[in-house]
């Protein structure tokens, strides 16, 4: 095996965000690009020589290519094993799970989640630390250090063995083991569940339809729900990944998962839905013509997580991202354990998970997961929804409805503006900031504004300060505004505006959504005059 040093220098913009680095899928294919950041990796995590990685993506364009290169760089570092999906195949949930349960340094993920993908769309390369969570802060600095100094990077010249078959092989003195996908995350979804319930409840004739949008999901939902569980053939829908996600944009909410929801609104709807998205950890659930939001979804699998075998005894905490709806908080509070309140991104739900803080934890947009990895996790969510309902018998519908009489609801929505101009969002953010110190006391469409603040984070665990995460504004009824600009994106900005409206227990529950907004929406406009920053009189996407 022959390996060769390769001169490079620093190439600007490498800096990882809140998921890693993405860009567009043509910049990841420019000569020395996604070189340069493995490197970095390697070189910011104190070196690979010696260490066994993870290695594995969502099976977007460029995905088999990306993992060949990065094999033959660890090897050329001195990696001493790699564990790698076949095919080049790991749902995000799946590669975290293999990185603790065999103990390995950390794994390197190719995703841009919820980002289209294909030759157009978008790539994206993350590092997870060796507890299986998202780099920490200290490490994705180091990262991104070394991508400004860098001036050489390592790899092997010489062809790698067949990543497609199960089995080993060798690249120099590094040991290649290729797994299938499934297995180890199945296994671990049979010791969290009670599979006996929930194969109950499909032999009684429950139906169920899962879209797993052409992404990483499909293998693992079809060998799960329709062959460990029995759901019907066909439960699954959209189960082949594909490199441009079948054409669509695999973000499971309901104006991209249109055939799922269609169905679920449909004449003959099945009793459940579910979607998950590229790299399987976000999920949307519905009953028929039911969306549950994803904060009325943590809410209420907080509430019930008892029923499964995992969470039967008492939860240690919840956690929740600042933008996600306050419905968990009483929840928490009903159950008598704290609930935590971190910046987006699922990084901030680490220590609290490391520490036993914090046993369920989620995000609006679209994640949930448990202390059974440090991941978001799209199928797991979907199977404790499962467990849940086989154990309490009510359909979800009816679940959410007396949810809402017990604790009252969170009215709550996302208005997003895509790709606005970098400079007219920063605008837009420094604007409204310079008004917060004047906002407690003020009237704005007809609410008053308690508090008013640039969001900051104190770790509890490391007590590390992560500042200006987002602007809140709250009103003396308890509705709030929250304002931020989204880290996900690959072109421009996008700006995140979330909504979120309390109605007690003994109130009207049954309003459409944005109607019940309307006045925080308005406030929103008012405060931040997004018509006048952005050009736009209406959201590019409300879920």
């Amino acid at each position: 095996m022959n390996f060769k040093t390769v001169q490079t220098k620093p190439i600007d913009g490498q800096k990882p965000g809140t998921s890693g680095l993405r860009k567009k899928t043509s910049v990841f294919r420019q000569p020395g690009y996604l070189e340069n950041f493995v490197q970095s990796i390697f070189d910011g995590t104190g070196g690979a020589a010696g260490k066994t990685y993870v290695l594995g993506g969502d099976g977007r364009f460029f995905n088999t290519d990306a993992i060949g290169i990065i094999i033959r760089m660890a090897a050329a570092n001195g990696a001493a094993r790699l564990i790698v999906g076949q095919g080049g195949i790991l749902s995000t949930p799946a590669a975290s799970n293999l990185i603790r349960k065999y103990g390995t340094d950390g794994g390197i993920i190719l995703s841009a989640s919820h980002n289209p993908g294909g030759e157009n769309g978008d790539f994206g390369v993350k590092f997870n630390a060796a507890n299986g969570g998202p780099a920490p802060e200290k490490l994705t600095d180091a990262i991104h250090k070394e991508t400004t100094r860098i001036a050489q990077y390592k790899i092997a010249e010489d062809d790698i063995g067949d990543i497609g078959k199960i089995g080993s092989f060798t690249v120099g003195s590094t040991q290649v083991d290729v797994v299938d996908p499934v297995d180890d995350y199945e296994a671990l979804m049979q010791d969290l569940f009670d599979f006996d319930a929930i194969r109950a409840l499909f032999a009684g004739g429950f139906r169920m339809c899962f879209d797993a949008m052409h992404a990483v999901t499909g293998p693992y939902a079809k060998r799960i729900l329709e062959g460990s569980l029995g759901a019907s053939e066909g439960s699954v829908i959209n189960a082949v990944p594909s490199p441009d996600f079948g054409g669509g944009h695999p973000d499971p909410n309901p104006v991209w998962a249109k055939e799922v929801v269609e169905t679920m609104e449909g004449p003959d709807a099945p009793d459940f839905g579910a979607a998950s998205d590229g790299d399987g950890d976000r999920n949307m659930i519905m009953g028929r013509s039911a969306f549950v939001s994803p904060s009325d979804s943590l809410a209420l699998l907080t509430a019930y997580a008892h029923l499964a075998p995992a969470y039967s005894g008492k939860l240690s905490g919840v956690a929740r991202s600042m933008p996600t709806s306050r419905a968990v908080d009483l929840v928490a509070e009903r159950l008598g354990i704290p609930c935590f309140e971190t910046p987006t991104g699922w990084k901030f739900f680490g220590n609290l998970l490391d520490a036993g803080m914090a046993t369920l934890c989620g995000e609006e947009s679209a994640g949930t997961g448990s202390d059974h990895i440090r991941e978001k996790d799209g199928l797991w969510a979907v199977l404790l929804w499962l467990n849940i309902l086989a154990r309490d018998g009510r359909d979800i519908v009816q679940l959410r409805a007396d949810h809402w009489r017990s604790f009252g609801r969170n009215y709550y929505s996302r208005h997003d503006y895509e790709e606005i101009p970098t400079e007219d969002a920063n605008a837009l953010m420094s604007g409204l900031r310079a008004k917060l110190p004047q906002l407690p006391g003020t009237t704005v469409a007809g609410l008053q504004v308690s508090a008013a603040d640039d969001f900051a984070y104190l770790d509890p665990v490391d007590q590390s300060l992560t500042e200006a995460q987002g602007v809140r504004i709250t009103f003396t009824d308890g509705s709030r505004v929250v304002l931020r600009l989204s880290g996900t994106g690959t072109q421009g900005a996008t700006l995140r505006v979330y909504l979120e409206r309390f109605v007690d227990s003994g109130g009207d529950h049954a309003q459409d959504v944005q109607a019940a907004l309307a006045p925080v929406i308005e406030a929103a406009e008012q405060l931040a005059q997004i018509a006048k920053h952005t050009g736009r009189s209406t959201a590019d996407v409300i879920t």
